[in-house]
């Protein structure tokens, strides 16, 4: 059982917090003396991303990241206080916008689209992010540029400023859960060793008895396409459904 008080631990998870911060927006000069070192936290925070995308997010050791690079893990704490820490330049790393911004007036609405399809393909390059709470980010540079980014381009849109977060926010957790269940889907598949058409091939025979014994009408009348959709389709039926209700809202409140 931890001897940790809980006034101790809220006192070391704001110091946390406040390093963190300190590192994505000030920058940082090793500590301790002795010849400058070699490293740099951005060269430290690429070798993380590639070990994440690699081996998941657990992998995130300070020791594991020190072996990447060739030092003893005592050099790598000169840079980076501890893995919290890391991580959390590492998400800000990768939250920030990919290009520059987007010149001239954009729409709300393709906004919040360009955002959701970009977010997809961020969610299917990385999978583990989906293993990281974000609810409570750390907000460095990278994370509040793309929200500049998003705000700027919501400017049309009738609603509050705190009404438009709320939207970001709906947004995202749509596409979270979408790319969840497409990453689980494959997960699932690989870590069985059973393709599609041996998994749906077992459960044919009962579910073609099922559907004959006429307790399931509506599931026996389904067309044979069904369940063909791709996942793209499925993430555009979504995002089209929630945008055009976020429209007809929009319309409303001119």
């Amino acid at each position: 059982m931890s001897s940790t008080s809980p006034e101790a631990a809220r006192n070391e998870a704001h110091a946390q917090l406040v390093r963190a911060l300190e590192l994505l927006w000030n920058g940082h000069t090793p500590a301790g003396r002795g010849p400058k070192p070699g490293l740099t936290v951005e060269t430290i925070v690429d070798v993380a991303i590639t070990v994440a995308d690699a081996d998941g997010v657990d992998a995130l050791s300070m020791r594991r990241i020190a072996r990447e690079l060739g030092v003893g893990t005592m050099t790598l704490y000169r840079y980076v206080p501890d893995k919290n820490v890391l991580l959390a330049l590492v998400l800000d790393r990768i939250l920030a916008p990919s290009g520059p911004s987007p010149q001239g007036p954009r729409t709300w609405r393709a906004t919040l689209e360009s955002d959701a399809w970009s977010g997809r393909e961020l969610y299917l390059r990385h999978p583990w992010l989906l293993q990281v709470n974000m609810s409570r980010p750390t907000l460095g540079p990278g994370s509040v540029a793309g929200l500049e980014q998003t705000m700027a381009g919501l400017r049309d849109l009738p609603m509050s400023d705190k009404e438009k977060i709320n939207v970001v926010t709906a947004v995202d957790g749509f596409v979270t859960g979408a790319v969840r269940q497409q990453v689980y889907y494959e997960q699932i598949a690989e870590e069985s060793g059973l393709d599609d058409q041996a998994f749906w091939g077992a459960q044919l025979p009962f579910m073609e008895a099922a559907m004959q014994s006429g307790e399931y009408p509506v599931m026996a009348t389904l067309g044979a396409d069904a369940f063909d959709g791709t996942w793209e389709a499925t993430f555009e039926v979504g995002l089209n459904c929630l945008l055009d209700g976020l429209e007809l809202r929009a319309e409303q409140r001119r």
